[in-house]
């Protein structure tokens, strides 16, 4: 698995466990002195599961966050793409002196990131969400430290088994902080500590928008190379497989999801119902291109989210709260205050992905652990419920999100596990499970 060689068929270097028993010997000695914590100078080595652009990007995050930091092990589906980053991080000239990934340390296929946890203490993992309970569950089980990127599931199943992981990583004392970054951006947080603290008043209505274009458009058909397996297809084209990505609006706007739960000091809501569908041709792939919200809580406020994926529309990415007092928006323009009061916020604003990695590798060093685990699932939820209604067209509860029995991601054991394709689910039609 570690050190394929190029002239290698697909086949043959895409068979996951091939070498399971050399890679283990190998890792058997160095990952006998990880530890829950780290002090001092001493190096805290870092994993990548997930080697695309979002993972390549924190794990240079994590380099600028600490000194002593050196990442020694990196792990995706595809050799190439491992390659890919180590360029681009060996590139970055104040911290390609810690990219320390031997070849025997790189490791492909479904089961890498067993090989690279267990190589590290700190681990980041940025794959596809659909693999991220199982990677939460075997990091934690590790008692390693975590940085995982949102969203944690994309299925009632999953949410529930990366719900148990938090809750053990709680007991470990293990740092677990999520990419939901915008919870480290220090104009979001004073607005928010504004609005927690009563300044527009009790909050009645949040809307929040994400229109964007599409994020990872589908291929056509034709361009599948010949004896691709579906499994193969589908995770190379992750984005538009709903049991991969969860949809673009749990994949993406669930940062606009979390926008909305924050504002409500994160307490769930009772119900919600959506309208959403595909309008433009979906080449295959089974993601709604556009999905609208209705959250209701108890107390009978609302809060309405617009998602959309297609180019040449309007795109903004903002929030709007409306209080008892007064207005706080969230825009291009700024944080701001309207109402009662008139505010808005002129302070610093350091880089909020920098930010979420210094404070998890301080609070590493100090022993104090962060776990940002049960906000990142209660905003993980919200979106996968939101996406449920939208698919089937009926409400749905709390309770029927969190029990849902909607099994999406396959048991799949290497990449000739045969997976069907699943069709575009259809309002009306598609039963809620």
């Amino acid at each position: 698995m570690a050190d394929q060689n190029a002239n290698n068929s697909r086949r043959d270097f895409l068979k996951t466990g091939a070498t399971v028993g050399a890679a283990t010997a190998l890792l058997s000695n160095f990952a006998a002195s990880s530890k829950v914590y780290a002090a001092g100078n001493e190096i805290l080595r870092v994993g990548l599961v997930g080697c695309g652009g979002r993972g390549t990007g924190a794990a240079n995050q994590a380099l600028r966050a600490d000194p002593n930091v050196h990442l020694v092990a990196m792990g995706d589906a595809f050799p190439e793409k491992i390659e890919r980053s180590l360029e681009n991080l060996k590139r970055q000239k104040d911290v390609a002196d810690r990219v320390l990934v031997e070849d025997n340390h790189k490791f492909s296929g479904l089961d890498s990131y067993r090989y690279v946890i267990d190589s590290c203490d700190v681990v980041i993992l940025a794959t596809p969400p659909g693999f991220r309970p199982e990677h939460l569950e075997y990091a934690v089980e590790k008692g390693k430290h975590i940085f995982t990127e949102k969203p944690m599931a994309t299925d009632g199943p999953g949410v529930r088994r990366a719900l148990a992981a938090v809750k053990k990583a709680e007991e470990k004392g293990i740092s677990m902080v999520a990419g939901f970054c915008w919870r480290y951006d220090s104009t979001k947080k004073a607005l928010f500590e504004k609005v927690l603290n009563g300044d527009i008043g009790d909050v009645r209505c949040v809307y929040g928008t994400y229109l964007t274009n599409p994020v990872k458009s589908m291929p056509d058909a034709s361009t599948r190379p010949e004896g691709m397996s579906n499994l193969e297809w589908m995770v190379r084209n992750w984005y538009n497989f709903t049991w991969l990505s969860g949809d673009g609006l749990v994949e993406q706007a669930c940062h606009t999801v979390d926008w909305v739960a924050w504002a409500k000091n994160d307490v769930p809501p009772v119900s919600c119902t959506a309208v959403g569908g595909r309008q433009i041709p979906a080449k295959g792939g089974n993601i709604y291109d556009h999905i609208e919200i209705n959250y209701l809580w108890e107390d009978g406020s609302r809060g309405f989210l617009a998602q959309r994926q297609i180019s040449g529309c309007h795109n903004e990415n903002n929030l709007y709260i409306l209080g008892a007092k007064g207005q706080a928006n969230m825009t291009r323009r700024g944080a701001t205050i309207s109402g009662s009061e008139e505010w808005k916020y002129k302070g610093e604003t350091p880089n909020m992905y920098q930010v979420e990695h210094n404070e998890m590798f301080k609070a590493i060093r100090e022993g104090k652990p962060i776990n940002d685990g049960e906000r990142m699932m209660n905003s993980t939820m919200m979106a996968i419920m939101g996406r449920m209604a939208g698919y089937t067209g009926k409400e749905v509860t709390w309770e029927m999100a969190m029990n849902s029995e909607e099994k999406l991601v396959p048991e799949v054991s290497n990449w000739d596990t045969p997976v069907e394709i699943p069709e575009m689910a259809m309002p009306g039609l598609t039963p809620f499970k």
